[in-house]
C-alpha cells in the first residue's frame, strides 16, 4: 500500500547496509586488537625508539670514563718571496722560495680523576635509561587503555543498534497489525499513518546508529595504526571484572604506576646531579701521551731541512680555586632541586591515590547500576510484550503502545550504558595500578 512505501524503502537500505557489513569481515577480538596496537601504534613505536636511544647512551665512554685517542695529519706547502736579515747585517733574498711541512702522529688523553663526577654521570645515564623504560610503559598502558575503551565503546554502540533494530521490528509488526485492522474496518486510517511515521522514525534512528558504529570502527582502526577502511566485526559482549579490591589496587599503584615511578627516578637523578656539581670542588687530573713525526723544508734559512719523531707523555691537573662563589650557589640550587623532586613525588602519589579512590567509587556505583538497569530492562521487555499482545487485540491505544516501545529502548540503552561505564571505571583502575591485564 502507498503509506508503507517509505518504510519498505528504508528497510531495504538497512538490509543492504547490514549485508555489506557482514560480507568478508574479520572477527576482531580484544586480544587481537591489543596485539595489533602494540605492534603498529605510532606512539608506542616512537617510545620504543626513544627508550633504545636512552639504552645506547649508557656506556663508559659517554660518561667520560674511557680515554680518547686521535690521529692527526697535516701537510702544507707555500711559495713565498723571502727576505732575511742575518745577525751580521747581511741580507738574503730569494724569490719564489718553496717551503713545506709534514706532521702526523697519534695522541691519547685520559681524565683519570674528576672528583668522582664521571661515576655520577654514569649512574645518571642508567637512571635516564630506567626513565625511558618507564615512559614507554606509560605510553603502552595509555594506548592499550584507549584501545580497550574504544573496543567496548563499539560494543556499546552495537548493543544500542540491536535494541533499535528490535524496536524497528516491533514497529513493523505494529504497522502490519494496523493495516490489517484498517482493512477489516476495525481501525481508522489515522492509526495506520501514525504507525508508518513511527516506523520511519525508528528506521532513521537505526540508520544513524549504524553510521555511528561505522565511524567508530574507523577511529579504532586509526588507533591500531592500520588501514582505516579495514572491515571487521566484534562479537564480544561487555564483561566486567567484579572482583577488584581497593587495597590491592592501591598497593600495586604505589609500586607499578608509571607516574609514581617517574617521579621516584627524577628524585634519584636530582641527587646524582648534586654529586656532579660537588665534583667540581675536586681537582681534575689527566694523563696524555702520543707519538709524532714531523718534517719541514725551507729554501731560505739556517736549517733547510729538519725531521723529528718520538714519543711524548705527561700529566695535567687543574683545580678551581675561586669562581665568585658560583660553586656554592650551584650546590645550593641542586639541593633545592632534590627538595622539589621529593615534593613532586609526594604530590603525584597523592594525585594517583585520589584518582584511584574516585575511580573505585565510580566502579562500585556502576556495578550497582548494572544490576538495577538489567532488572529494568527485563521489566520493560515484559511490559512491551504484554502491550504488543494487547495492541493486537485492540485493548491498548497506539499512544500506550508507543510509550511501551520507548520505555523498552531507553531501558536497553541505559543498561548497555551502565555496563560500559562500569567497564570504563575498571579500565581506569587497572591503568592507575599499572596493570596490563585488561
Amino acid at each position: 500500500m502507498r503509506f508503507s512505501t517509505i518504510s519498505i524503502a528504508l528497510l531495504l537500505i538497512i538490509t543492504t547496509v547490514s549485508t555489506t557489513e557482514i560480507k568478508a569481515q574479520e572477527v576482531l577480538t580484544l586480544e587481537q586488537a591489543i596485539r595489533i596496537s602494540l605492534e603498529n601504534n605510532y606512539n608506542i613505536r616512537i617510545s620504543k625508539n626513544e627508550t633504545q636511544i636512552s639504552s645506547n647512551n649508557v656506556n663508559l665512554a659517554n660518561a667520560g670514563l674511557l680515554p680518547n685517542a686521535s690521529g692527526d695529519f697535516s701537510n702544507s706547502h707555500s711559495i713565498q718571496n723571502t727576505s732575511q736579515t742575518q745577525s751580521d747585517g747581511s741580507i738574503k733574498e730569494l724569490d719564489k722560495a718553496k717551503n713545506s711541512s709534514l706532521n702526523y702522529g697519534v695522541g691519547l688523553n685520559w681524565t683519570i680523576f674528576d672528583g668522582f663526577g664521571m661515576f655520577a654521570t654514569y649512574d645518571r645515564l642508567k637512571e635516564l635509561e630506567k626513565l625511558g623504560e618507564t615512559n614507554m610503559k606509560a605510553t603502552i598502558l595509555s594506548t592499550v587503555s584507549d584501545v580497550v575503551n574504544s573496543y567496548y565503546y563499539l560494543i556499546r554502540l552495537q548493543k544500542e543498534a540491536e535494541a533499535r533494530d528490535s524496536v524497528v521490528t516491533i514497529s513493523r509488526q505494529r504497522l502490519n497489525t494496523a493495516i490489517n485492522r484498517y482493512t477489516i474496518g476495525k481501525a481508522a486510517k489515522l492509526e495506520v499513518l501514525n504507525a508508518t511515521v513511527d516506523l520511519n522514525t525508528d528506521t532513521t534512528d537505526l540508520l544513524r546508529q549504524k553510521d555511528l558504529v561505522l565511524s567508530n570502527k574507523i577511529a579504532l582502526n586509526e588507533l591500531l595504526a592500520r588501514d582505516v577502511n579495514t572491515s571487521f566485526e566484534i562479537r564480544d559482549s561487555i564483561t566486567i571484572d567484579k572482583n577488584l579490591i581497593y587495597q590491592e589496587l592501591l598497593e600495586r599503584a604505589s609500586k607499578e604506576n608509571p607516574v609514581i615511578q617517574t617521579a621516584f627516578i627524577n628524585e634519584r637523578i636530582a641527587r646524582l646531579n648534586l654529586k656532579q656539581v660537588k665534583a667540581l670542588r675536586y681537582p681534575t687530573i689527566g694523563v696524555n701521551s702520543g707519538y709524532n713525526f714531523s718534517k719541514s723544508h725551507s729554501e731560505l734559512g739556517f736549517a733547510r731541512d729538519s725531521k723529528g719523531q718520538g714519543f711524548n707523555y705527561g700529566i695535567t691537573a687543574s683545580l678551581n680555586l675561586f669562581n665568585g662563589f658560583l660553586q656554592k650557589r650551584n650546590e645550593k640550587n641542586a639541593g633545592i632541586q632534590i627538595d622539589n623532586a621529593q615534593l613532586d613525588y609526594s604530590r603525584l602519589k597523592q594525585n594517583i591515590i585520589s584518582q584511584l579512590s574516585t575511580a573505585y567509587q565510580t566502579y562500585q556505583t556502576n556495578l550497582t547500576l548494572v544490576k538495577l538497569e538489567n532488572d529494568n530492562q527485563n521489566v520493560a521487555n515484559q511490559n512491551l510484550q504484554i502491550t504488543l499482545d494487547k495492541y493486537r487485540l485492540g485493548s491498548v491505544t497506539p499512544v500506550e503502545f508507543r510509550e511501551a516501545q520507548r520505555n523498552f529502548l531507553e531501558a536497553s540503552v541505559r543498561f548497555t550504558d551502565s555496563q560500559y561505564q562500569a567497564k570504563q571505571a575498571e579500565i581506569a583502575l587497572k591503568e592507575l595500578a599499572g596493570n596490563n591485564a585488561f
